[in-house]
């Protein structure tokens, strides 16, 4: 074992709950209970530092990106005459960043609300706490309270953005925020509820509450482990790398989505053969994308707060990209709402309802949570993904029960799954987008109808036939 091998190896012993290791290679099987809060990096962090194989393969995404920067603008400048270097598509993606900061603040307002409504809770259960009816009667009313401040946050947001059609880009950033927002003021007022009745357990500062509104995680505690300095230039280097991903997929946008499908719908009716390889060349941009996407927001967004609030904890996802077991990459894929669904719906329905019915409940709701976010964003309800995910994801979980016996052929399976999973979200959802757009307008027209069911039709080749492909060509 080499000496980038061994700190690798010793990193993930530190961490623990990444699986064992065997012949310096990380393996699912053998796992260490987790502690909840600890000091600790990122496993891309660590792998980056301590791997050259790894770092190498980082490089390699750099110089994509770097190739798609040079194709975007060498093509602008021999078609068009300018240079663009996908500036247009990112600035169409925020084109409303305005308006979505003004609802991103209203967002803020209401989870800040919540502080002073705490501690009126608080108030009023002191004055009645020698009234057990009175008691039950307060309990009630602070969580119709909290229940209330849910809506309002919820509701709000999605009215705003139902009747002013935001940017897709920055639709995502407010609808995201307000699903942020919303599981931390459930998350504190069940941590705090027992403060209220207890009154020998303090309630949360005002600084402790603010920091937790902006902390990487969504588990309230009073403390968390905390590094001594903050690293600025650790911070730079991550918005960097957000920045250059927004400019990454803005890339893949105008080379691989514009070409395909953005004249889908101007014509009555299109060739299932183009329509099939459109499909087929939306494949590896879109799993391009699904990595760009994890490493933007799981690893550079994620860490970049952690450092600035000296958050100790960046155990943010584990080593999912190993696993065999669906199971197992739900779990390790974002360990933040993970823990989040475990500790707010899958332990409170578990006991009474079965870990069956528990695990569909926290499937269902994550699944709806996603497709909230792209009907909010795109325009229109197309549950592509809540079939993805909701349904063949929870199908995925007992049909790769027995990874472990088989890793690399599971391995394998899963991240076919992802090569053709994220084919089909870059493909119907553009073509769905693109046929609202080009398509003409009908009385049929709706919100959760698809447009490009209808328009335009998919028709084969005229002369078109089936042939025995063992025929030989006399």
């Amino acid at each position: 074992m080499g000496m980038y091998d061994k700190e690798n190896a010793m990193s993930v012993r530190r961490r623990g709950g990444g699986g064992a290791l065997q012949n310096g290679v990380v393996t699912e099987g053998e796992k260490t209970k987790d502690p909840e809060f600890a000091i600790r990096e990122s496993p891309l962090t660590v792998l980056i530092e301590h791997s050259l194989h790894i770092r190498a393969i980082y490089h390699i995404f750099v110089v994509i990106l770097l190739l798609l920067l040079c194709d975007t603008v060498v093509y602008d400048l021999v078609e068009r005459g300018k240079i663009n270097i996908g500036i247009t598509t990112v600035v169409e993606g925020f084109r409303d960043i305005g308006r979505s900061i003004t609802l991103w603040l209203f967002e803020l307002a209401v989870a800040v609300s919540f502080y002073p409504g705490l501690h009126l809770y608080a108030a009023g259960r002191k004055l009645v706490k020698k009234n057990p009816a009175l008691c039950k009667i307060w309990s009630y009313l602070g969580f119709l309270g909290v229940v209330a401040l849910e809506v309002v946050l919820i509701f709000m947001t999605i009215h705003q953005l139902v009747h002013k059609y935001h940017a897709l880009a920055s639709t995502v950033a407010v609808t995201c925020e307000m699903f942020r927002f919303a599981m931390k003021i459930w998350d504190i007022a069940k941590a705090c509820t027992p403060r209220c009745h207890d009154e020998s357990k303090p309630l949360p500062t005002f600084s402790h509450f603010i920091y937790f509104l902006f902390a990487p995680t969504l588990l309230y505690r009073d403390n968390y482990p905390r590094t001594k300095r903050i690293r600025w230039e650790k911070v730079v280097l991550h918005f960097l790398e957000v920045a250059a991903i927004v400019f990454y997929n803005s890339f893949l946008f105008e080379r691989f989505i514009l070409p395909y499908w953005s004249d889908y719908g101007k014509e009555p009716q299109v060739e299932a053969g183009s329509v099939v390889r459109g499909m087929f060349a939306c494949v590896l941009p879109g799993v391009i994308s699904f990595l760009c996407g994890f490493y933007c927001l799981l690893h550079a967004w994620l860490n970049a707060f952690a450092e600035m609030l000296t958050f100790g904890d960046r155990l943010f996802y584990e080593e999912w990209w190993i696993s065999s077991q669906f199971s197992r990459y739900y779990r390790a894929w974002n360990r933040v709402v993970h823990s989040w669904l475990r500790e707010h719906i899958y332990i409170p329905l578990a006991p009474n309802a079965g870990r069956a019915f528990s695990t569909f409940t926290v499937f269902i709701i994550s699944a709806i949570a996603h497709e909230v976010v792209l009907a909010l964003s795109f325009g229109f309800f197309y549950p592509v993904l809540l079939l993805e995910f909701g349904v063949f994801g929870l199908l995925m979980l007992p049909l790769t029960a027995s990874g472990r016996r088989f890793p690399s052929v599971f391995n394998l399976i899963m991240w076919l799954t992802f090569f053709i999973g994220n084919g089909v979200l870059w493909s119907l959802y553009p073509m769905e987008y693109f046929a609202r757009k080009n398509c003409p307008p009908s009385e049929s027209d709706s919100f959760f109808v698809p447009k490009s069911w209808s328009c335009p039709e998919i028709v084969m080749k005229p002369n078109w036939k089936f042939q025995n492909p063992f025929e030989l060509i006399h």
